[in-house]
């Protein structure tokens, strides 16, 4: 059987790559191929060329299969990098945000990024950016809304009536 002459080879294999990536499930069966490459006599040194790592990687897999089972090639749990809240002055935060920012001292009637940014520095000595504190927003359980602009004398039936009668509506 003659080899397959694959055009543009490298994108096919960096999409797969990143597709095998994507997923916890993805990388689970990646480790599960590799290692049963080395289970059918190859070398981990082998087994890393072909599939792309290093052989320790291998070689790491494969010590999590003999420790832990097949459940030891799954991905662990990543937390991530802990919050600069705790969970008690995030309830106090929520209770803040509820209010209207004057009640607290604020020239402004709504909270935004900036306003929080700048309340929590001042309030918790915590530094978080703009987008930090839009982030911080919806984890809250907010979003952030403008009201719309709307003129206090506007009578809603003349609208109607104008919008009915106008020559573009």
């Amino acid at each position: 059987m003659r080899k397959f002459e694959i055009p543009d080879a490298e994108t096919f294999i960096a999409a797969i790559q990143d597709e095998i990536s994507r997923t916890p499930e993805g990388r689970y069966f990646h480790r599960l191929h590799a290692i049963l490459h080395v289970l059918q006599g190859a070398s981990s040194y082998e087994v890393a060329k072909f599939y792309g790592h290093s052989p320790r990687t291998i070689q790491y897999w494969i010590h999590r299969l003999l420790s832990y089972g097949l459940r030891g090639l799954w991905d662990k749990e990543h937390p991530g990098r802990p919050g600069k809240l705790s969970k008690e002055k995030q309830k106090i935060l929520r209770n803040e945000i509820r209010c209207s920012p004057r009640e607290l001292g604020y020239d402004q009637n709504l909270w935004d990024g900036p306003l929080l940014s700048h309340h929590l520095k001042e309030h918790y000595g915590i530094t978080l950016s703009t987008r930090q504190c839009q982030r911080l927003f919806h984890r809250l359980g907010f979003t952030l809304q403008r009201p719309r602009c709307r003129a206090y004398e506007a009578d809603p039936l003349k609208q109607k009536e104008f919008k009915k009668n106008s020559i573009d509506g």
